[in-house]
């Protein structure tokens, strides 16, 4: 997908992003947590950003429709993680664009997902709107939907 001097972007399997999204979006929980479900669906796909070797921060996408809207061809952003150490970086943008690439490269022009409260303002910088009332998730606190579509 993407390389550079710094860090480098490729698919990876479902299991995969468990040492990553386990001490994120999972701390304290089981390590079972983490499989979530449309993981292995045939159209779902999964990103890793590395730092050299080390697997820093990793999301998922799954072909997954939200009754809030009505396009087609909607994929979910789900499991986005960046490890602590690596936060604050600019590597959660790297991992949403290259999200967004590929989703553009398999015909989709439009994401949503749940956002945690503490990250709607990271998702609005690129480009994502609210389009819910804030509502809770029980293992992980409160949300809102958010979403982006373009042509």
């Amino acid at each position: 997908m993407e390389k550079t001097a710094f860090y480098t972007i490729k698919q990876i399997g479902a299991k995969e992003t468990y040492p990553v999204r386990h001490p994120v979006l999972r701390k304290g929980l089981p390590l079972s947590t983490c499989e979530f479900d449309g993981d292995d669906d045939a159209a779902t796909f999964h990103i890793g950003l590395y730092m050299g070797d080390r697997l820093a921060g990793v999301v998922t996408m799954l072909e997954n429709d939200h009754a809030l809207f009505k396009e087609e061809r909607q994929f979910q952003l789900r499991g986005m993680a960046v490890l602590e150490e690596f936060q604050k970086q600019g590597l959660g943008q790297v991992l949403v664009r290259g999200a967004e690439e590929e989703v553009q490269k398999r015909g989709g022009h439009f994401i949503w997902m749940n956002a945690r409260k503490i990250a709607v303002k990271f998702y609005e910088k690129l480009g994502y709107t609210i389009a819910s009332d804030e509502f809770v998730i029980e293992t992980a606190g409160p949300h809102y939907v958010m979403c982006k579509s373009w042509k």
